[in-house]
C-alpha cells in the first residue's frame, strides 16, 4: 500500500466512511486493526499488534533528537446497535454500528501518525496507541494488563471524545474529573412460587423487588453527601410469564457509578446490606452478582492545562470550555491514566448532533481534521524541546 502525497480530508473521510461500514465490537476488530495497522506501516511507522488481542500500536521518533515519549490513544471499537442512518456509508454489519463516534477516534490519530511521519519536527517519541474494547469490555485495561507501558514507557498519555451538543470547533477540558466509575450488578431473588390468588401460601419475589427497587434510591438521597454525585438505576426487572402465577424468582440488573472511590466502596456495601435485610424480611435466597468496572476518569491538573492551552491556540477551535460538568458516562482511559499521568478532553460534534449510543448518531466529518490539528499540535508543542 502507498499513502498519496497528502493527507487531505478527502482521504480522511473516506477512512472513516469505511470503518464506519464494518463495525466491529469488543475484541474482535479483526479488519479494522488489520487496516489501521497497513495505513501505519505504509506511513513508515514501526508497528506492534496483537496487545489485548486486537489492539494496535506504533511507534514514532522525532528527528530532534531524545526527550520525552508521549501516547495518544484511540478507541476502535463498535456497539451491538442496529443503525438507523440511510447514508451511503452506513453499516454493512446487522445489528453492529459505529454509535459512539470511536470509526472518527481512529480516523483523527491514523491522520495525525501519518502527519507527524511526513514531518517529525519533535523531540523524543510518540507512542500511537488503537484500543479495542472501550465499550463495557475493559479494552484498556488488557491494554494494561499485557504490558503496555512496560512494553513502551510513556512520561504521558492523551485521548479524546467527539460530544455532541457540543458545537464543532468547540473543545472542554476538565481539571480532574472527567468521567464517572461504574459497576454493574445482577441480583437473583427466589421464593416459594403460588397461585395469585393465594399468596399467602408463597413468598412474593416482586413485592421484595419493587421495594428494594424503590429503597435503594435512598443511597443516593440519603447516604449520598449533597456535594457528591450518584446515580444508581435499575435498568432490568425480569419475572414471570403467567397472569395467575406468583413467580419462583425476579432478577434485576443496573449500573452504580459515582466519582469518588470512598463513596463507591461505600454503597457498593450499604447495597449489599439493603438486599440482606429485604432477603431476611422476606424469607428469600439470594445470588447477588456485584462487579466494580471502569474507575473513574480523572486528568492530571498540569496536563489539562497544556491541553487547554493547545486547543486555545488551534484556528479551527473557536471555545475551549474549562467549566462544564464531568459526566456520569464512563470511560476505560481511566485505566491508562491510573497507570501514567495524562488527560482526555471533549471535542465537539455538533449542536444538532445524535447522542451517542443512538441508531442515528453519525461521527462528523468536520471534526477529523480538527482532531488531527489537535493531535499534531500538541506533540509538536510538548516535544518541542529535546534532552
Amino acid at each position: 500500500m502507498q499513502l498519496p502525497d497528502k493527507i487531505d480530508e478527502a482521504l480522511l473521510r473516506s477512512w472513516r466512511h469505511e470503518f464506519h461500514q464494518h463495525p466491529e465490537t469488543a475484541f474482535e476488530e479483526h479488519r479494522t486493526s488489520a487496516r489501521v495497522a497497513e495505513i501505519l506501516r505504509a506511513a513508515g511507522l514501526e508497528v506492534t499488534t496483537g496487545l489485548a488481542e486486537t489492539g494496535v500500536i506504533a511507534v514514532l521518533d522525532g528527528k530532534l533528537g531524545k526527550g520525552q515519549t508521549i501516547g495518544l490513544r484511540a478507541d476502535m471499537d463498535a456497539l451491538d446497535v442496529t443503525e438507523a442512518n440511510a447514508v451511503s456509508h452506513c453499516s454493512h454489519t446487522p445489528g453492529k454500528m459505529h454509535a459512539c463516534g470511536h470509526d472518527g477516534h481512529t480516523t483523527m490519530l491514523l491522520g495525525a501518525a501519518c502527519e507527524l511521519a511526513r514531518d517529525p519536527d519533535f523531540a523524543g517519541r510518540v507512542v500511537f496507541v488503537f484500543q479495542p474494547a472501550e465499550e463495557n469490555e475493559g479494552g484498556g485495561r488488557r491494554m494494561v494488563e499485557d504490558g503496555l507501558f512496560e512494553q513502551f514507557p510513556m512520561d504521558a498519555i492523551y485521548g479524546l471524545h467527539n460530544w455532541p451538543g457540543l458545537a464543532l470547533g468547540e473543545a472542554a477540558v476538565h481539571e480532574e474529573a472527567v468521567m464517572a466509575a461504574f459497576d454493574v450488578f445482577t441480583l437473583t431473588l427466589s421464593g416459594h412460587g403460588c397461585h395469585a390468588a393465594m399468596p399467602h401460601l408463597g413468598k412474593d419475589t416482586i413485592l421484595a423487588a419493587c421495594q428494594l427497587v424503590t429503597q435503594l434510591q435512598g443511597l443516593i438521597s440519603r447516604e449520598t453527601p449533597a456535594h457528591q454525585t450518584a446515580i444508581l438505576s435499575i435498568t432490568q426487572f425480569h419475572a414471570g410469564d403467567a397472569f395467575n402465577v406468583m413467580p419462583e424468582e425476579v432478577e434485576l440488573r443496573g449500573t452504580l457509578r459515582c466519582f469518588d472511590p470512598t463513596l463507591r466502596a461505600h454503597l457498593q456495601q450499604r447495597f449489599h446490606d439493603a438486599v440482606d435485610a429485604m432477603a431476611t424480611f422476606h424469607g428469600l435466597k439470594v445470588n447477588f452478582d456485584y462487579q466494580p468496572r471502569y474507575p473513574a476518569t480523572r486528568n492530571a491538573p498540569g496536563h489539562a492545562e497544556r491541553c487547554a492551552s493547545v486547543l486555545e491556540q488551534l484556528p479551527s477551535i473557536r471555545k475551549v470550555h474549562r467549566d462544564l460538568p464531568p459526566s456520569m458516562a464512563s470511560e476505560d482511559f481511566a485505566y491508562l491514566l491510573q497507570e501514567c499521568p495524562g488527560a482526555y478532553i471533549w471535542l465537539g460534534n455538533g449542536e444538532d448532533s445524535a447522542s451517542l449510543h443512538n441508531p442515528h448518531y453519525d461521527f462528523n466529518d468536520a471534526a477529523t481534521p480538527i482532531g488531527v490539528s489537535y493531535w499534531t499540535t500538541l506533540v509538536r508543542q510538548l516535544l518541542s524541546v529535546g534532552e
